[in-house]
């Protein structure tokens, strides 16, 4: 009998992979570790090989898995799609949703249009702000749901999308000097970047001074590219014309997550453009 892949396993995968722990993954997908641990050696039966390198910390694709990730993505959003399509289009209503600027593009580019095309009867309304900013106004009701980068383990519950690593980052040609103040391309307040940045050099004694101070983050990212300043950014996003100087203190991980008016109204179509962000979403 031919071997069938298991949409289930897929989406434990999938979990795995953008969360980066088993533990996560479980709490995810609302199952235990050790469910996910079988559904993952089930799916690496399947494949033929290992699909994760494990360690105390956390999990890592192998050169088998990133195959399965890439060729699965579209199979996962094609199961969903013909089951919305089962539930019909008839659903209406209106989503506002808040994204930072740093993942505005993604947001609109590559997740939005599909979830337009499939429901296209919900009016979807969206504000791009600081992520600090974005959070009060889902707390004063003013946002449906937001998209939002925090430190790790903050206390407000939210769903979260994966974890990410901000690393200092600098042209290619940057070099340090330790005698002048270091030149940063800060993001606006209220940004948990901005206070991360600030609070790590204060904590070891560094000196500073703003280059920059926008709401951009295509203006910082060209700042930074250009050799004038330094920033903090996803690991992840680091481009081909910037380096990362470890030589400055560490940051905390921080975590992306979703999180929705909990006192608000509760609606099926922010229930599914929550579901479509969180299957969608990629650093």
């Amino acid at each position: 009998m031919e071997a069938v892949l298991d949409i289930e396993l897929l989406r434990t995968f999938h979990a795995v992979a953008r969360l980066g722990k088993f533990r996560s993954a479980a709490e995810f997908v609302h199952k235990s570790p050790a469910a996910i641990s079988i559904h993952i050696q089930r799916l690496e039966a399947i494949a033929g090989g290992r699909l994760l390198d494990r360690d105390n910390q956390a999990v890592t694709l192998t050169v088998l898995g990133k195959r399965l990730l890439s060729s699965t993505s579209e199979l996962l959003n094609a199961h969903d799609r013909v089951l919305q399509d089962f539930h019909g289009k008839a659903l209406a209503g209106r989503v506002v949703l808040g994204v930072p600027d740093e993942y505005a593009s993604h947001v609109i580019r590559d997740i939005l249009p599909g979830f337009s095309t499939t429901w296209p009867n919900v009016v979807l309304e969206v504000r791009t702000a600081p992520s600090l900013k974005l959070r009060d106004q889902v707390g004063r009701g003013k946002l449906d749901v937001a998209l939002l980068v925090q430190p790790i383990k903050a206390s407000r519950p939210a769903e979260v999308l994966t974890v990410t690593t901000p690393v200092w980052v600098g042209s290619a040609a940057f070099t340090l000097d330790e005698s002048r103040p270091l030149p940063l391309a800060l993001y606006a307040e209220p940004c948990p970047y901005r206070a991360a940045m600030t609070d790590a050099l204060e904590r070891a004694g560094r000196t500073w001074r703003v280059i920059l101070d926008s709401a951009s983050s295509q203006a910082i990212k060209a700042c930074v590219e250009s050799g004038l300043a330094v920033t903090l950014l996803d690991r992840a996003r680091v481009s081909e014309e910037m380096r990362v100087l470890d030589k400055l203190p560490r940051v905390v991980d921080h975590e992306v997550v979703l999180m929705r008016d909990a006192g608000g109204r509760g609606s099926e179509a922010i229930d599914l453009l929550i579901a479509t962000i969180r299957d969608n979403f990629r650093l």
